[in-house]
């Protein structure tokens, strides 16, 4: 089928990276993609290679007459221009018309997901459009799921990785990568690092900068010794987790990437003026730690509280009963279908 997905960049490029990951899953599967974006920018280092299937196109005009293709996809309520959607009614088969939703854990979306929008008024006046809601259980459309990411993750060689990016090793020293929004609770998250030995891998951009702020052109405090990274590619964002000991991830698709390394995690949640964000970091951890150690849950959960602002303590869980935990939740989440596979489904279903 061809797929026409549309994408606006908010901030941060997280959207686009989500997207590009969802298109590239599609034509790995061999669908054909036509991304539209309003700022692709990003992509020349997240996908600097593309992928065979997906077309990158600027956002259209509002005017502007294109033929739609079998199915559309408007993520997170981005609403494709109303000429489009005026082509798509106009359409003998109207395509199959998709909001794909942000990730949230909480209770509303399995109530939710798959829902019809029928379309009374305006261009799309006679349409449906169905909400898509990825999420953690079997009755939402699952997480991004690529279909060779365990092959890939069986394969990797995380000594070999970290050498090839001219990091230098050594013994004992426990590796963290960190990539973050603007966060006060940084310097405490130093301070307990410190006390080991720590390799601190800071992503370009805003951990890079606050990193470089907090500790100087040394970047040494204590025990930890930092290492400013360069933009990395999907790909390798995917290495640097699996080569670490603990990953700090923001946002929604590190988020995702973290859980599948099935390595110890703390999730900076995008934040919100109106505070909804706290309620949506307590639904994850009361899913993700429902089946906990008492004491390691009640460890991790006062960890992501201070990361986000809430509270809490920057003390670190015990290390192998975390990592056993995580593995375990991985696999659990292995045993669900994944994203993409639930859509060519739900789409074939309304076809």
């Amino acid at each position: 089928m061809l797929w026409d997905m549309f994408c606006r960049v908010v901030d941060n490029f997280g959207d686009v990276g989500v997207c590009w990951r969802a298109a590239a899953d599609l034509a790995t599967r061999g669908e054909q993609v036509r991304l539209w974006v309003d700022d692709a920018s990003a992509l020349s280092w997240m996908a600097p290679e593309g992928q065979a299937g997906v077309q990158v196109l600027a956002w259209p005009a509002e005017d502007a007459a294109i033929p739609p293709g079998d199915v559309v996809v408007e993520a997170f309520g981005c609403n494709p221009p109303a000429a489009f959607i005026a082509g798509m009614a106009a359409t003998p088969r109207p395509p199959v018309w998709v909001n794909l939703e942000y990730l949230s854990a909480e209770n509303y979306v399995e109530r939710s997901h798959g829902l019809p929008s029928p379309q009374a008024g305006g261009p799309g006046a006679g349409l449906t459009k169905w909400f898509f809601y990825p999420g953690f259980t079997a009755r939402t459309g699952g997480l991004l799921r690529e279909r060779d990411l365990l092959d890939r993750q069986a394969r990797f060689d995380a000594p070999a990785w970290l050498q090839a990016q001219g990091l230098a090793l050594r013994s004992q020293e426990r590796r963290v990568s960190l990539f973050c929004y603007d966060n006060p609770a940084l310097p405490a998250l130093l301070d307990t690092l410190a006390a080991e030995p720590t390799l601190l891998l800071a992503t370009a951009g805003i951990a890079a900068a606050q990193i470089q702020s907090l500790l100087g052109p040394g970047l040494q405090r204590g025990r930890l010794r930092a290492v400013v990274l360069p933009a990395l590619t999907q790909r390798d964002f995917d290495h640097l987790l699996w080569s670490c000991d603990l990953n700090f991830v923001r946002g929604e698709d590190s988020f995702v990437r973290a859980q599948w390394a099935a390595r110890p995690f703390v999730w900076h949640i995008y934040p919100q003026s109106d505070g909804v964000h706290a309620g949506k970091l307590e639904a994850f951890a009361d899913r993700f730690l429902a089946q906990a150690p008492p004491g390691m849950a009640q460890a991790v959960r006062a960890c992501w509280r201070r990361w986000n602002g809430n509270g809490g303590s920057m003390d670190l869980p015990d290390p192998a009963v975390w990592q056993s935990h995580c593995h375990a939740w991985r696999d659990g989440l292995l045993g669900q279908t994944d994203l993409m596979t639930r859509l060519l489904g739900f789409v074939d279903e309304r076809r």
